[in-house]
């Protein structure tokens, strides 16, 4: 991890996730940065398509942040010349056509799993970079595909009964251990996969500086 490229980073940044992945991710990417989680209800929002889904998700995270801490009114003006911007992202599973998002208990997670086995799946993921001292604003989605060896049986269980499967769009965590040997191939960006293109993040952050 480089956590000392960006010492001097030209803004303050908030990652809008309570997701442990994002925000490994973006400290990977070497970002000093604050964490403000949104609060929406996610099955609330519905489109047709899951790239208008997760486009939805990210906008919808972004303004619940920005009314939840009034940014607006508060935090969007620069200090010292220094911008604030902030990082909303959302990410689903694509499965045989259907979108899959967390699962709602380990009934529907096991059968997420085992769907996966010798077959195939794809990540959508969307990343929303707002510049909150300018309005700017930014956002685009990328898609990830992964194809899969036969996942044991007892891998499932084990990864049921840890439980972060239930917390993941679609039960779906390609870089555990348990799971990291039944993955065939993997189309695209891991970091996509786990929650944060950092390729898209990189290119959306200049584009609203």
């Amino acid at each position: 991890m480089d956590g000392t490229r960006r010492s001097n980073q030209p803004f303050e940044l908030i990652l809008g996730s309570s997701s442990v992945a994002r925000r490994q991710i973006v400290a990977e990417m070497g970002y000093d940065f604050t964490v403000v989680t949104a609060d929406i209800d996610e099955k609330g929002i519905r489109k047709d398509k899951p790239e208008e889904l997760v486009m939805a998700l990210a906008q919808a995270k972004a303004d619940a942040i920005v009314s939840k801490l009034q940014l607006l009114n508060e935090n969007n003006q620069e200090k010292d010349g220094v911008q604030t911007l902030l990082i909303a992202a959302d990410t689903v599973v694509v499965y045989d056509g259907m979108v899959r998002e967390k699962p709602s208990c380990k009934e529907e997670a096991y059968r997420f799993l085992k769907d996966y086995s010798r077959g195939y799946a794809a990540t959508v993921g969307s990343v929303l970079v707002t510049n909150l001292s300018t309005g700017a604003k930014k956002g685009d989605w990328d898609r990830v595909e992964i194809y899969f060896h036969e996942i044991p049986e007892e891998v499932i269980n084990s990864l049921i009964e840890e439980g972060h499967v239930l917390n993941v769009a679609g039960g779906l965590i390609i870089e555990h251990p348990l799971i990291q040997p039944c993955v065939k191939e993997v189309v695209g960006g891991i970091d996509s996969v786990m929650g944060l293109s950092k390729d898209l993040t990189e290119k959306l952050i200049k584009g609203v500086l």
